[in-house]
């Protein structure tokens, strides 16, 4: 696992028709570190490599904790512990499911229904390892800074590395990077009926997954670690 400049805690949905559709949809397999052919989808308003140009990058996921480089004295090998350990002492989480939405000028999937036990395992995740996370530099949270941020949204910033974190966090999928209203209306057109074909309801989150940004500039799945502490839910 070294040899990687950032890392990230995702969800990323395990083996089966919803991972290989994200895998497909991106055109990125993170697991083996490849690109993979898109899907022929018509009626898109231009190539599915533009619609996910940007989300390609990271892979099909929702972002726990997101990438950021190790501080001076840690090492990959103690985040593996670490992140092992939290993941026996986490619970997974029963989610009612997945739908479509456009947030902000985007296209990503975004739960149903009540999403307070998914947020309290995000809370913990970002702060059990942040002592892991190196300080960003000014440029950095520039980087991440965008126009119409709250107060509250920059203080998060400044304090944890990330702006949609606590009781600003935001658990989605991303399927697209930014698009014009007209544009983002027809790719949901053309998803809807491949959407409905997916085992979206209900989600159950079981895994937490390390990832990596390697030298060629994208993210790959580096490792799973069980959610196996105390059920809230038997069902989850």
């Amino acid at each position: 696992m070294d040899g990687f400049t950032r890392y990230a805690i995702y969800y990323t949905p395990p083996e089966g028709p919803l991972a290989d559709f994200g895998m497909a949809w991106l055109g990125w397999d993170p697991e083996r570190g490849r690109r993979v052919p898109h899907p022929a989808l018509p009626g898109l308003p231009k190539p599915v490599a533009d619609i996910t140009a940007t989300p390609r990058k990271y892979g099909f996921h929702a972002t726990l904790k997101s990438p950021f480089a190790l501080a001076d004295g840690f090492d990959v090998a103690t985040l593996h512990a670490t992140v092992e350990a939290l993941a026996a002492a986490l619970p997974p989480v029963l989610l009612d499911g997945l739908r479509l939405a456009r947030i902000d000028d985007f296209l990503a999937l975004v739960p149903v229904g009540d999403t307070t036990p998914l947020a309290l395992l995000a809370a913990r995740v970002v702060e059990a390892l942040d002592a892991f996370r190196a300080r960003p530099s000014e440029t950095d949270l520039e980087r991440r800074r965008k126009p119409g941020l709250t107060e509250r949204q920059e203080e998060l910033l400044t304090r944890w590395g990330y702006p949609y974190v606590m009781e600003e966090f935001r658990f989605h999928m991303s399927l697209s990077g930014d698009l014009p209203a007209a544009e983002a209306d027809a790719v949901a057109e053309v998803l809807g009926p491949v959407l409905d074909t997916l085992p979206l309801a209900p989600l159950r989150i079981r895994e937490l997954c390390l990832f990596g940004e390697g030298q060629d500039g994208q993210f790959h799945h580096l490792h799973r670690y069980t959610l196996s502490g105390l059920r809230a839910d038997r069902n989850a």
